[in-house]
């Protein structure tokens, strides 16, 4: 499927309309040989094309409610829809109550003129960057299908409802990567915004400090289209800025150690292009990063907090939960007042020192996820495999969500290459500037 504001003019100029785009959605989603069955836990066939039919009547009055206005979108297992059950992705929540109201994030699409088609598959209660489910299965990477690789989590089915064409836009969360992890191997553009920029509301938790609400998409602009909906704004793309003369800080500490060799090679020239642009490319140090595996030694706020959610529920019905998952809350147990008092105390220091470092740059650059995307099968045999990965797959895309930033992963991979994603940095509350900053460098890193 074309980006959203392709499919807009296409929509305004009556090359299409919204009810074949939904029907052409719902064929991808339903082809026997596609990822559909694992990518969607519920699709909303019959609302999606009466909605669409209510959309293309109403442009033929002149009411267009947004560029979004007509287009087929997903959302992550996780937002509350009006008459579905929130599952989160768990066999532990199957029989809830269905929601009664629309989450906030979910009702602002809806009122920009969005089709949701239905509800993607996400690792079970958000909590990994594999994307691995063992209840609903597990959507298949759009790179080398054949050896069947992980497409990232949390927002799984998110990304490969995007890049199968099911979609222009897949609702994600990010906690520690969720949005960003799965678009970077997925070749996609994923946006986490300011935690507090979108609403959580109807969102399942995982760690109320760290939850954000993002797109996943085909373009730059897309996601930003998508973000200044989800955040109240008035629906629109801000100007790119002028990549010349553009200062952009290279993180030296931490998130550069152990990269594979594809994504340290995939990386280096990305900044070699922005540099021949005309951007100011430079190196930053940030020797503070390097205490990150010190301050999360005991899982961190996501597990604290996460923890505090699960407890009652964990305690009733764990023999329903993926038993990765249920291990990597119970270690919150172990999580006293005063370590949990002592992380936000750390962490606050930390925004202070990422705030002083940044200040001279337009933004902040690092290499998105360390590895391309491992194969499922060997993930699924072997649980330590499984935790020492999905370490590393979280490390630099949890760095933003610990400091409070915005960030946007681009892909910057060679034509034909496994994607590799280079994820651009912005302090907390700079979302619209960062994406400013995006656009400009889209081009240059999709040569």
């Amino acid at each position: 499927m074309k980006p959203i504001l392709t499919l807009a003019a296409d929509l305004a100029a009556h090359k299409i309309t919204s009810q074949a785009l939904v029907e052409d959605a719902l064929t991808r989603i339903a082809a026997p040989a596609g990822e559909g069955a694992r990518v969607f836990l519920r699709t909303h066939r019959e609302s999606a094309l009466a909605e669409a039919s209510a959309s293309d009547a109403l442009r033929a009055h002149g009411i267009v409610p947004s560029p979004l206005a007509g287009i087929p979108v997903s959302v992550k297992d996780l937002f509350d829809v009006a008459g579905d059950i929130t599952r989160a992705g768990s066999r532990a929540l199957a029989d809830a109550a269905p929601a009664k109201v629309d989450a906030t994030a979910v009702r602002r699409l809806r009122q920009a003129g969005a089709i949701i088609i239905g509800r993607t598959n996400m690792v079970e209660f958000a909590f990994s960057g594999l994307g691995l489910n063992p209840h609903y299965g597990t959507p298949k990477n759009p790179w080398d299908r054949a050896t069947g690789r992980i497409p990232g989590g949390s927002s799984s089915g998110a990304a490969v409802s995007v890049s199968d064409g099911m979609v222009a836009m897949g609702l994600g969360s990010d906690t520690g990567g969720s949005v960003r992890i799965p678009a970077a191997l997925c070749g996609l553009i994923g946006f986490k915004p300011t935690a507090r920029r979108v609403p959580t509301d109807g969102t399942f938790p995982l760690s109320a400090t760290l939850d954000s609400i993002g797109p996943i998409a085909r373009s730059v602009a897309c996601c930003a289209l998508v973000d200044s909906i989800l955040s109240g704004e008035t629906p629109q793309v801000p100007p790119a800025l002028p990549i010349k003369g553009l200062r952009l800080g290279v993180v030296q500490d931490y998130v550069l150690e152990g990269l594979d060799d594809a994504v340290a090679a995939a990386f280096g020239k990305a900044l070699a292009r922005l540099s021949k642009a005309g951007a100011l490319v430079s190196d930053v140090r940030f020797d503070a990063l390097q205490r990150l595996p010190q301050i999360n030694q005991k899982g961190g706020l996501v597990v604290a907090e996460a923890y505090a959610v699960h407890r009652e529920l964990i305690a009733q019905r764990k023999a329903e939960y993926d038993p990765r998952v249920a291990s990597r809350i119970l270690r919150g147990a172990d999580t006293s007042a005063a370590d949990y008092i002592d992380l936000l105390t750390q962490r606050v220091a930390m925004i202070a020192d990422s705030a002083r470092l940044a200040a001279p740059y337009d933004a902040l650059l690092m290499p998105s996820v360390m590895m391309v995307a491992p194969p499922i099968a060997a993930l699924e045999a072997d649980d330590q495999l499984y935790g020492r990965t999905n370490l590393a797959m979280l490390r630099n895309t949890g760095v933003v969500n610990f400091l409070d930033g915005c960030a946007l992963s681009i892909p910057c991979q060679e034509p034909g290459a496994a994607p590799v994603g280079l994820m651009i940095v912005g302090q907390s509350g700079e979302d619209r500037r960062l994406l400013a900053v995006g656009l400009a460098l889209e081009p240059v890193l999709r040569q």
